[in-house]
């Protein structure tokens, strides 16, 4: 039988879930934004939506609708909440990144999904790019050697017509800056790859030319990982004139590896000592070239949160991952704004403490 899905919030990205939703033979029966000028967009790209219940308010489409699986895909500030309300409803969800904006409420998602028994996938999709897969499984086997460090770099522009497209962005009560918004993806697999728990980071934020937002739009940090590797971020959305890239690095004792491109989907450098595979056979396998910089990767993730639903097992990206990017993100924010190191984890901080700060 077909999972029943609906969708909250009917933004840009909302198409790349409808898109996933079809391709892995969802049954959509509800979309819900509170502005119908969006939801009418979103219903003229897609015939199958043609039909589909449409609401305003997400609480009156939990009561009326038989879900089974939700994504939240409104401004960050808000997934915190929506998503409780769900995971009460016991509704199974995909979160769009950040999972929210708040340790606390990303602590009680957590909770409350293991409560309900229902399972949460936080959408950091281009873990299931096949460039970082094959980056993932070269960690994994140890292909490495010691890590030593890795560093992740997102060089893009973002001017004021996006931000007047949606003016959530870049405040601090829905969104955060270029490390919250364009920049956690990278954040999140710079984490991942290099061992995730992290000791400290030390970081700097600065808002340098868009002084028509609240947040930052450079972030730069260095992070120390408990298993002695280290960590460079480098974000911004300052880069004249568009988009110049973003990319990984990993760097260990018996291995470099370089993924580039839109959304990190090219390998671009391959320097493992086993010698197995070349960077030619590694380019003709595991590289992508994705028309956006959301890349590939929801596909995948929406297979794999079905399969996670119909087998009763945790997605591949849980809940928890979610709060790890999160908190990295926090603890820059942390850093910078106390001009000190900040030794982790973390606990009771979101970007509404640093309301005051531009």
């Amino acid at each position: 039988m077909d999972l029943k899905y609906g969708i909250i919030g009917c933004g840009r990205i909302s198409r790349n879930h409808i898109a996933s939703a079809i391709k892995n033979k969802l049954e959509i029966v509800g979309l819900c934004d509170i502005d119908a000028s969006q939801i009418e967009s979103l219903k003229n790209d897609f015939d199958v939506l043609k039909d589909v219940a449409c609401y305003n308010d997400y609480t009156e489409m939990l009561k009326k609708e038989d879900l089974d699986l939700v994504a939240i895909c409104t401004e960050s500030g808000k997934h915190g909440s929506i998503a409780i309300d769900c995971i009460n409803s016991r509704i199974n969800l995909i979160i769009e990144k950040p999972i929210t904006l708040s340790l606390d409420e990303a602590d009680e998602i957590i909770r409350l999904s293991k409560e309900n028994k229902v399972k949460v996938c936080a959408c950091h999709q281009n873990r299931f790019n096949k460039s970082i897969q094959k980056i993932r499984s070269a960690v994994e086997k140890g292909s490495f050697g010691k890590l030593l460090h890795g560093t992740a770099h997102i060089r893009w522009n973002r001017g004021e017509n996006y931000y007047k497209q949606a003016p959530w962005r870049g405040t601090w009560e829905q969104d955060g800056g270029a490390l919250m918004n364009q920049c956690i993806h990278n954040i999140d697999l710079l984490r991942w790859m290099m061992g995730s728990e992290i000791e400290s980071v030390i970081g700097l934020t600065d808002n340098m030319i868009h002084d028509y937002i609240d947040a930052e739009d450079l972030g730069l940090a260095l992070i120390k990982f408990k298993n002695g590797s280290y960590g460079v971020i480098e974000g911004t959305t300052n880069v004249y004139p568009s988009n110049l890239e973003e990319t990984l690095y990993i760097f260990g004792e018996k291995g470099t590896v370089k993924a580039g491109g839109k959304s990190v989907n090219l390998i671009e450098e391959w320097m493992i000592a086993d010698g197995v595979e070349t960077l030619d056979e590694i380019k003709e396998k595991y590289n992508e070239d994705p028309p956006n910089v959301y890349g590939y990767g929801h596909t995948p993730l929406y297979n794999d949160v079905v399969e996670a639903i119909r087998n009763d097992r945790d997605p591949y990206i849980t809940a928890k991952d979610g709060r790890d990017a999160l908190e990295l993100v926090l603890s820059i924010y942390k850093s910078s704004s106390a001009g000190k190191q900040i030794f982790l984890p973390i606990n009771n901080i979101s970007t509404l403490d640093f309301r005051s700060e531009k």
